[in-house]
């Protein structure tokens, strides 16, 4: 039992790494940890099935949380960034930032938003802006 306790530590660890950043892991992935080490417990008492199962569950776990594609800014008019934060359009650089901040703490992930709602927000003060320079 020790031994599976180190593993889970260390695949955490290996996590944290890869991913440079310990708060990536998600309540799936530690899920998709304990269901590995499930199987593998299985496996070693000589439960073949059940432990596969556990493990390919795991595995199938895993492998379509890293198959997506990897989300890029959204590409934003200037019109469009105008509507989203709600500024017109001689807006100052201050007032672009005063807007994007107002707007950001309501939609951020964090704060009960989403990360796409976010990313389309930081889109439009980006391009905002940088239609000011």
């Amino acid at each position: 039992m020790t031994g599976l306790i180190l593993l889970a530590a260390m695949a955490v660890g290996w996590w944290a790494w890869k991913t440079r950043d310990a708060q990536a892991m998600r309540i799936g992935d530690v899920a998709a940890v304990a269901a590995a080490l499930v199987g593998l417990r299985l496996l070693s008492r000589g439960e073949e099935l059940t432990g596969l199962i556990g493990l390919g569950g795991a595995g199938w776990w895993l492998w379509f949380r890293r198959a997506g594609p990897p989300r890029s800014a959204p590409q934003m008019t200037l019109d469009r960034a105008r509507r989203v934060l709600d500024v017109p359009a001689d807006a100052s650089p201050e007032t672009i930032r005063a807007a994007h901040r107002r707007l950001v703490g309501r939609v951020h992930p964090d704060h009960g938003g989403s990360a796409d709602l976010a990313a389309e927000v930081n889109a439009a003060r980006d391009a905002l802006l940088r239609g000011r320079r």
